[in-house]
């Protein structure tokens, strides 16, 4: 039956998907503008929200250390946050497909404001700890993409979800950054002052330019008609359902799985960074800028343009190869130079495996779940923080840095074998 149900919301989907594009171009240039007005809206949200992220995560450990929190405390503080994360990626979405993205965006930046609020008034541990809760609703990528997704057509999609590496990769630098000025010069209390101001104003933003309705009127009957049998937020039966759409299931198996090793490789990374290169905290820093510019180039200039001129599953099959590679490279290197060079590829397959997976998921399943499914989308990263500790720390411990790369180039391989052979029966909207 529930094949059944899968095999008719595709079809209804289908039948809906040939009229996307004349809804989406029915206000003629006006409407195209609008469009691309609230995109770039999204543009900006996400890279404010990344930035203050960066900057809370840049002086988290010097807070946390003030405070007379340990090693061993502060890694459970950040277990608790990826936990939350985890549990709330897929409760955000379905968020995000009842009320709408302009609403979920809202609850994002509000709960990142409380986060933040909480954070500035946290003189003890315990205060600290509860900092952490709000990050159960902070999800302000998801949220963006999820106003991506509902206001592109299909074939555009990629190449618009690609663009939000641009806004990590200013996130990155700029928050790395601002994080460290404002802290060294101001005081270790500053940083969470403009987090808190910078949320409260991205909520605004949120507000005042995020249309209350980004689904094209298509999409708004495929969501009245969708064959998701729960009203709750989260539901163990919904989360069953979308993995049995075609091809669901098996796309969403490889963007855990090809990115698992190197996910571990980074959690352990200030680790790695100390102990293994060798490398002061400046140092480690404009480590972070580099990859934010890799990052920013690779998905703002790279991944869209192949996005235009290949199928998404040759693109897939080409992040899980070049990532095989990547693991060979890892399991060889010896220097900081030699993961400069690695840091190239690796970049290129990491953006490209997460846009595409994202891409080729939301078109799998009815519109009016995409929300729901960049929630699960969501949480493969919190899974690998909450589990990354330990497993990442085994590894180190046991076998050295090299372990991550024979990992790496191992999982990878045995994906791409797999993806040669097997036909992925993707249920993709028609363009």
């Amino acid at each position: 039956v529930s094949t059944m149900n899968a095999k008719t919301s595709s079809e209804g989907e289908e039948e809906a998907s040939g009229t996307r594009n004349e809804t989406l171009g029915e206000s003629g240039g006006l409407g195209e503008a609008k469009r691309g007005q609230v995109i770039r809206v999204a543009y900006v949200i996400a890279a404010l929200d990344l930035t203050f992220l960066f900057m809370q995560m840049g002086v988290m450990p010097y807070l946390a250390k003030s405070l007379g929190l340990d090693s061993v405390g502060f890694g459970y503080l950040q277990t608790i946050f990826g936990v939350l994360q985890l549990v709330g990626g897929y409760i955000f979405g379905r968020f995000a497909d009842q009320f709408g993205a302009r609403a979920a965006l809202i609850l994002s930046c509000a709960s990142e404001s409380v986060f933040f609020l909480l954070m500035s008034l946290s003189t003890s541990i315990p205060l600290l700890f509860l900092s952490r809760l709000p990050g159960v609703f902070m999800h302000g990528i998801p949220g963006a993409q999820k106003v991506i997704t509902d206001m592109t057509t299909p074939s555009q999609r990629a190449g618009a979800l690609g663009k939000l590496g641009l806004c990590f990769g200013v996130g990155i630098i700029a928050g790395s950054a601002l994080g460290g000025v404002l802290s060294t010069k101001l005081g270790i209390y500053v940083p969470t002052y403009v987090g808190l101001a910078g949320s409260l104003i991205n909520t605004l933003i949120a507000m005042v330019w995020i249309p209350s309705h980004t689904k094209p009127k298509s999409d708004h009957h495929v969501a009245e008609n969708s064959t998701s049998q729960s009203g709750s937020l989260f539901s163990i039966r919904e989360i069953l359902r979308l993995m049995k759409f075609p091809g669901v299931m098996e796309v969403f198996i490889v963007k855990v799985f090809a990115g698992l090793p190197i996910g571990l490789f980074m959690i352990m990374f200030s680790i790695i960074s100390m102990d293994f290169f060798g490398l002061e905290a400046v140092e480690a820093g404009y480590l972070m800028s580099y990859f934010g510019v890799l990052q920013m180039v690779v998905q703002g200039l790279v991944v869209g343009k192949l996005a235009s001129h290949c199928t998404e599953m040759t693109l897939l099959r080409l992040s899980v190869f070049v990532f095989a590679g990547v693991g060979l490279g890892m399991a060889l290197m010896r220097t900081v130079w030699h993961y400069c060079i690695i840091a190239v590829p690796l970049v290129f397959a990491f953006s490209m495996l997460a846009t595409i997976t994202d891409s080729i998921l939301t078109k799998a399943v009815p519109s009016s779940d995409t929300g729901a499914m960049l929630g699960i989308c969501a949480s493969v990263q919190p899974l690998t923080r909450t589990v990354g500790p330990t497993i990442g720390g085994v590894l180190y411990k046991q076998f050295g840095v090299s372990s991550f790369g024979y990992l790496q180039l191992m999982v990878n391989l045995g994906l791409f074998v797999y993806l040669l052979k097997s036909k992925i029966p993707l249920g993709e909207m028609k363009s």
